[in-house]
């Protein structure tokens, strides 16, 4: 079996997340007016963000980590039809304690699992204290992070991914108010809208899809067709207009 056999992977997104091209051009282009040197992009999948950054910074150099290996291997790849492979390493490893810091710009949409032990709970708090941890003085965090755009019933949370409880995440106040707690200033403060939720949710599942409807009794095709139907329907049933996602463009307050 060749892999053009197989079902795709993501291969219709640009950004993995609710992240338009307007907004992740208004993000890049306030970093960019800093001129960090050094970029980490934590949990960076194919690090599409962090590529753009360094085409907008000559001479700047990132890193992205992460633990999936294809992810990585498309970064790799676009690094090199862009010129940068010399400009950015992608690290397959863990991001949890990780001494790649510190650097004057950091990169962590949707990933702070990635800075926190396995073992516990998902504890925002502790993603924002490394944060704090891995950028330099002056430098700048952007942070993209779920919150409730209102507190979920027991119906919807039981529509949702499995475990779905109203702990899994904060409300955008209280979101802000612990970055404010952990040494930052929210230089920033955007939110996902329902049609870059839309766009992402749609784009995550369309590859899938069109290979299903082409191949519905391909070996691979009844564990694929319930993966993405559980997908779905966890979001249009479950955390669409629940669940946001928050950019916030951080800077950390002096001597904290």
């Amino acid at each position: 079996m060749t892999a053009s056999d197989l079902p795709p992977r993501l291969g219709g997104l640009t950004f993995h997340g609710p992240l338009s091209e307007d907004r992740a051009g208004r993000i890049v282009a306030r970093l960019a007016d800093v001129s960090p040197a050094t970029v980490l992009d934590i949990g960076c999948g194919w690090g599409e963000l962090l590529l753009r950054v360094l085409e907008s910074v000559p001479g700047a150099t990132g890193v992205g980590l992460d633990v999936n290996a294809d992810d990585l291997a498309r970064g790799r790849a676009l690094a090199m039809e862009r010129g940068l492979a010399e400009r950015v390493e992608f690290a397959e490893e863990s991001a949890l304690a990780t001494p790649r810091g510190p650097v004057d710009a950091v990169l962590c949409l949707g990933a702070g699992q990635a800075l926190c032990d396995p073992g516990r709970p998902y504890d925002p708090g502790v993603v924002l204290r490394e944060l704090r941890r891995l950028v330099r003085p002056g430098g700048r965090v952007v942070l993209g992070e779920g919150f409730w755009e209102r507190v979920p019933t027991d119906a919807e949370l039981a529509a949702m991914w499995p475990g779905a409880h109203a702990g899994d995440h904060l409300g955008l106040g209280q979101l802000v108010d612990l970055a404010v707690a952990s040494g930052f200033r929210p230089a920033w403060i955007e939110t996902a809208s329902r049609e870059e939720w839309e766009e992402f949710e749609s784009g995550y599942r369309h590859d899938t899809e069109l290979w299903l409807a082409a191949h519905p009794d391909h070996p691979l095709a009844a564990e694929a067709r319930a993966r993405v139907d559980r997908q779905r329907a966890s979001w249009v049933n479950g955390y669409r207009d629940i669940l946001g996602i928050a950019y916030l463009t951080l800077v950390p307050v002096a001597g904290s």
